[in-house]
């Protein structure tokens, strides 16, 4: 058995009570796991503890494959959640990161960093009296610093070449780059603390096309990144 921290990031119904979930743990990296008997009235383990983004520390069984899948044995809130339930915008930006880690996260491959990044800007969306309009957009420029792929903003040029990932001089000719006026914003987004965020000027139509180019450059530079479905619920509560 083996006892760790974890934030879930999707959890779906298997036979009828028992659910399969994925887990990013703090040991190692991302990890599925079924746990029986959760969707009952008695269950150690309600189901509340598994909606996307809960903190929990978990006691597991580990099989020798970390690709396999794991029995959970017991769970337990490690954080309780007091905004993001509750609140249709936070739970719809949870959606959103959680369906951005689900495409990013690779099994088995720890990452103590990315998960204490992830604690943090979980906690703060849940917990912040600020406005939370510009949080995944926040989320999505400092990830990248964690998945190996940060935008190099500090070479001359008026272009961000999103498949190139740098700055350069001349608009490329496939089309798929930031304007000038995109890569600050881009660059303040990379600079300003979490908490600071809600003090950037962005329009709300110039946030839908920064999050478009920021989700292209995720499907040019992270493997098996597709198409997401959460952009469209944002668009609404925001």
């Amino acid at each position: 058995m083996n006892k760790t921290r974890g934030i879930v990031v999707r959890t779906i119904k298997y036979g009828e009570t028992s659910i399969i979930t994925d887990i990013f743990t703090e040991d190692k990296g991302l990890a599925t796991f079924i746990a029986g008997s959760v969707r009952t009235a008695r269950s150690r383990m309600p189901m509340a503890l598994f909606h996307p983004l809960s903190s929990v520390e978990l006691i597991c069984y580990w099989k020798a494959d970390i690709t396999a899948m794991h029995r959970l044995k017991e769970c337990r809130a490690d954080m309780v959640r007091t905004g993001i339930p509750f609140d249709l915008a936070r739970g719809a930006v949870a959606l959103f990161m959680a369906e951005v880690l689900r495409k990013c996260l690779q099994t088995g491959e720890t990452n103590e960093s990315l998960f204490e990044y992830v604690s943090e800007t979980i906690h703060y969306l849940d917990s912040t009296a600020d406005p939370i309009s510009h949080i995944h957009l926040h989320f999505l420029a400092n990830l990248t610093t964690h998945l190996g792929f940060l935008p190099q903003t500090d070479l001359p040029g008026r272009y961000f070449d999103l498949r190139e990932g740098a700055v350069v001089e001349q608009a490329p000719l496939h089309g798929q780059y930031m304007s000038a006026e995109e890569i600050e914003r881009l660059e303040h987004l990379l600079e300003i603390p979490l908490e600071q965020a809600h003090t950037l000027q962005i329009p709300r139509a110039e946030r839908k096309i920064l999050l478009q180019k920021f989700l292209t450059y995720y499907q040019l530079h992270q493997p098996g990144f597709d198409q997401i479905n959460t952009p469209d619920v944002l668009d609404a509560v925001f």
